[in-house]
């Protein structure tokens, strides 16, 4: 006579990869149950090769070359890179770096130095044009202030100008612009003084929208 088995579980183990199967009595029954074993397979995660940790120094080196990444931006990525346990976290490190072919990399090389050299071309265009402002003499112990204030060394009649704007002193040898925490700005060659900047003859200066070119004749 033939008895239907039944499995002592109510799902059908499958077997795949990394089960072990074995035969096992159910109650009543004969010595031909099948469960299964629990994972063999290691579940410890992928840890970083050196290859992998090299090429990722090689991305962040291209990037800073390229002028991708700044000096300081560069150095924290390399510190992370070095310190990294996962190649997730590498990825994450180089994912706004795109690697490029030499011939990209030719062509974008040559139109930023087209590109910089049309600016510099335009600047120099505009600076000829601009008002001298003359940079005080190196002897004189007093910065040179600049605002509408009657008060001031150099007085602009601008409402874009703040009472006492900006001021010129020389410092260890160079000059320093300084802005005066004005409402509209101080700018040097197009950027904005955040507290100081080193200047010199040929630059352009502006105070909120009155600019110069700085010159010593």
């Amino acid at each position: 006579m033939v008895r239907q088995e039944r499995w002592a579980c109510r799902e059908k183990p499958t077997i795949g990869r990394g089960l072990r199967a074995i035969w096992t009595p159910g109650p009543g029954l004969a010595d031909n149950r099948l469960v299964t074993s629990s994972f063999e397979f290691s579940t410890y995660p992928a840890r970083v090769t050196d290859a992998e940790r090299d090429r990722a120094l090689d991305a962040l080196k291209e990037g800073a070359a390229l002028g991708r990444l700044s000096h300081d931006t560069f150095l924290r990525r390399m510190e992370l890179v070095l310190s990294a346990s996962k190649p997730d976290e590498l990825a994450v490190l180089t994912a706004d770096l795109r690697t490029e072919s030499r011939w990209q990399r030719a062509v974008l090389g040559g139109v930023e130095a087209v590109s910089g050299f049309t600016m510099k071309l335009r600047r120099a265009w505009q600076a000829e044009r601009l008002p001298k402002l003359m940079l005080p003499s190196p002897e004189s112990p007093y910065p040179l202030r600049i605002g509408r204030d009657p008060a001031n060394g150099l007085r602009l009649s601008h409402d874009t100008v703040s009472r006492v704007h900006a001021e010129l002193r020389r410092q260890g040898g160079m000059w320093v612009l300084r802005d005066l925490g004005s409402t509209n700005g101080t700018s040097v060659n197009g950027r904005r003084v955040t507290g100081a900047a080193v200047v010199q003859d040929g630059d352009l200066v502006s105070f909120g929208r009155m600019a110069f070119r700085l010159s010593v004749t």
